[in-house]
């Protein structure tokens, strides 16, 4: 029978903080008053960046944590790269929220998705290789 329990866990990790980005906008939008685009306004557009961002790279790593885990993947590294994935997301949020510019925290998880996703290649890659 094939599981993937972890990439489920992680995936369900996600979807809770995609969510969360997701109230924060309608949040905004219900505050401000604006119902599409960001109206011109700093936060609301930054908000959007954030949640579009997640949703161009979230997809494609957890495609690739499930293809590792299905091709019976090391439990270890899943665990490993799973966190640094969610751990990356956070910080994408908290420092794109703080500045609209660079900041440590966006290029610390523009750089860690950039690390999980490679890895996950890698790895996919040479299993299919090996195999």
């Amino acid at each position: 029978m094939l599981q993937l329990s972890i990439t489920g866990f992680y995936a369900s990790l996600l979807a809770l903080l995609y969510l969360g980005l997701t109230i924060n906008i309608i949040r905004l939008r219900l505050s401000l008053q604006i119902g599409i685009g960001s109206g011109g306004n700093k936060v609301l557009a930054a908000a959007i960046r954030i949640h579009g961002n997640f949703a161009e790279y979230v997809p494609l790593a957890l495609i690739l944590l499930a293809c590792y885990e299905l091709n019976n993947g090391d439990a270890t590294i899943l665990h490993a790269i799973g966190a640094l994935l969610i751990i990356s997301r956070v910080f994408h949020a908290i420092g794109l929220s703080k500045s609209i510019g660079a900041s440590l925290q966006r290029q610390i998880a523009m750089l860690s998705t950039f690390v999980v996703l490679i890895v996950l290649a890698v790895v996919n890659i040479r299993l299919f290789i090996v195999a």
